[in-house]
């Protein structure tokens, strides 16, 4: 089972080899891929085999079918090395929840605006829930401004992905991010090591200056007295 790409025609994942192609002719494409032409099944099988490759079916609904003279297994194998690659590097977005009252004070409004800035930033949806209590419900108007307000906060992060809309005694609204969450994985690590290096830069140019300020406090330290020369009584004693 594979996939291949080629214009002129949908492409099965169910490739048909060699002598499973039972058609009288084919529209042929080079390993290179050059136009070969329309040539019987019977002179593409020869080509085939001349150049040690297979012939494949890589547009069975064409008319007439394409087939590409290929090495198949290497072909089957760097697909399956793609697919595990795809997989591996393939993540997840996470949707995070914040809920909020309607009558919130701006403190609390910019703490839960700083979590919903910080899931955006790493990538991850938001669902807000506005809750709403006693004669709250009869103001839904309330919830639907607080979270147009908070939409309009963050709107260089994120979009709203899905509109207010009323849930029993909540109101919800899912905020998406601007950038997949691999590209703010990607950011995030770019930042760590860039911190890392100012840390590191920082440090180093600590050391430096306290190594400067030491050899500049030894230049300037008091020079010793040079000892004077003792005065002998005995004058043969003398040099």
């Amino acid at each position: 089972m594979a996939s291949l790409t080629y214009p002129g025609g949908s492409i099965t994942t169910e490739l048909r080899v060699n002598d499973r192609i039972r058609v009288p002719e084919v529209r042929l494409v080079g390993p290179g891929g050059e136009q070969v032409g329309i040539v019987r099944i019977e002179d593409a099988l020869r080509l085939a085999a001349e150049a040690d490759l297979d012939l494949v079916e890589v547009a069975p609904t064409a008319r007439p079918p394409v087939c590409r003279l290929m090495d198949y297994g290497k072909f089957k194998y760097e697909t399956a090395q793609k697919a595990r690659e795809s997989r591996r590097n393939q993540t997840n977005t996470i949707i995070k929840e914040m809920k909020l009252r309607p009558k919130i004070d701006q403190h609390d409004y910019d703490t839960k605006k700083g979590h919903v800035v910080r899931f955006l930033k790493a990538g991850d949806k938001v669902k807000i829930t506005i809750m709403f209590r006693g004669r709250e419900q009869h103001r839904p108007e309330l919830g639907y401004r607080l979270l147009q307000r908070l939409a309009g906060d963050v709107e260089e992060l994120g979009f709203i992905e899905s509109n207010a809309r009323q849930d029993g005694r909540n109101m919800t609204m899912v905020l998406g991010p601007l950038k997949k969450k691999s590209e703010a994985q990607a950011e995030v690590k770019a930042e760590k090591v860039k911190s890392m290096d100012a840390k590191a830069a920082d440090k180093a140019a600590e050391e430096a200056e306290v190594k400067a300020h030491r050899e500049a406090a030894q230049k300037v330290a008091t020079p010793k007295k040079p000892r004077r020369r003792s005065e002998n009584l005995d004058p043969d004693m003398e040099a």
